[in-house]
């Protein structure tokens, strides 16, 4: 079977090469010339582990400009373009609608294809798409990846479920992709598509709470001088099979290109419904005052106001990834401060303040650590 994927950035490229080794024939468009040409090459820029690999091995992968191309040739039709967020919070589609306009002006039959969606939407636009896509006999799935940035390859391996919303010829066949790809059988989950859309965005406000609650008990016992035995209490907490201990760990807060914007769109939907003050915002409103709490307390326990270093400062160690990080946002609120800032790791260099001296001290520091 051929599989289509249209837009190969980070998650699409390691979905799409996992596909490949699973046996599946593959073709991928993206909209950046150099781009494609240098995945037909078996070349790409990336520190995301294994893809360089899975790139160099693949022997039934080509990349294209031409989405329609992808369209013509596939039966199964993936999408993983950008949803940039909106001011309110939601997910902009657009990108989505174009490749919708793209498969509408196929000249070629289209009945029997699918279209699975694999970027995050909001709640009610695959119900839509499928609207528009029904004249054409074109089925419709919801199908997102629960991933994190620098551990994707990984993470689609040992997902612990696989959610797909609609229904359709493809349904059983779409399942069985994840049965080759990943490590141990996958736990399906099959529902409507808004209620996949809606799973999407809980789980990571459900996350987001839960970092969230860590991040107030550590505040709490920091305040109470208890600040060495927080890891202990977390973990005492965690312990209960009620609570569980992912997740539930002190540091910085919540960052990264996920999970803020899922909190803040399911929020936005809760919102929509009626729901003004839901978990989406309270953890959203506590993210932004434990970084300053962070700030507050660093300052004080530099009683010699000695210059800052950071090991790392993107969202998560081994990215460079900036979106959302809360050590980058701690590093410039310190800045804004006066301070002198140091960052071991320069791997993020040329997407940071200037004033950030990237290297290993010359001279006595005080050390961020969590």
């Amino acid at each position: 079977m051929k599989i289509g994927l249209i837009g190969a950035g980070r998650l699409g490229i390691c979905f799409a090469l996992l596909l490949e080794k699973a046996g599946y024939e593959v073709i991928v468009s993206d909209v950046r010339d150099d781009y494609v040409i240098g995945l037909n090459n078996r070349v790409i820029d990336t520190n995301e582990p294994e893809v360089a690999d899975l790139l160099d091995d693949a022997k039934n992968f080509t990349a294209v400009l031409d989405n329609v191309e992808v369209v013509k040739n596939c039966d199964i039709i993936y999408t993983l373009v950008a949803t940039p967020s909106l001011p309110d919070g939601s997910y902009d589609v657009s990108a989505v609608w174009k490749v919708i306009d793209d498969i509408q002006s196929c000249e070629f039959p289209l009945n029997g294809k699918s279209f699975v969606v694999g970027c995050t939407t909001n709640p009610g636009d695959c119900e839509l798409f499928q609207t528009q896509l029904n004249p054409y006999g074109v089925d419709v799935y919801y199908n997102p990846e629960f991933i994190a940035q620098g551990s994707i390859i990984k993470d689609l391996r040992h997902a612990d479920m696989v959610l797909v919303g609609g229904e359709g010829q493809h349904l059983d066949a779409i399942k069985e992709i994840y049965s080759k790809i990943q490590v141990t059988e996958p736990h399906v989950y099959t529902m409507s598509t808004t209620a996949a859309e809606l799973v999407k965005l809980a789980v990571n406000c459900f996350l987001t709470t839960k970092i969230s609650y860590a991040n107030m008990v550590g505040e709490v016992m920091t305040l109470a001088g208890l600040e060495t035995e927080i890891g202990t209490v977390l973990k005492a907490i965690g312990a209960d099979t009620r609570v569980g201990s992912k997740y539930l760990n002190y540091g910085y807060g919540f960052g990264g290109p996920c999970l803020p914007r899922d909190n803040r769109s399911f929020a936005a939907y809760a919102k929509k419904l009626g729901l003004e003050y839901n978990l989406g915002v309270t953890t959203d409103e506590f993210n932004n005052e434990h970084a300053r709490f962070l700030m507050e307390y660093f300052i004080k326990k530099n009683e010699s106001n000695l210059p800052f270093c950071f090991h790392y400062i993107s969202y998560k160690e081994g990215t460079d990834i900036l979106t959302e990080s809360q050590q980058y946002r701690l590093c410039l609120d310190l800045l804004d401060r006066g301070y002198k800032v140091y960052v071991v790791e320069d791997y993020v260099k040329s997407q940071c303040d200037e004033r950030i001296i990237f290297g290993v001290p010359c001279e006595e520091v005080f050390w961020i650590d969590l």
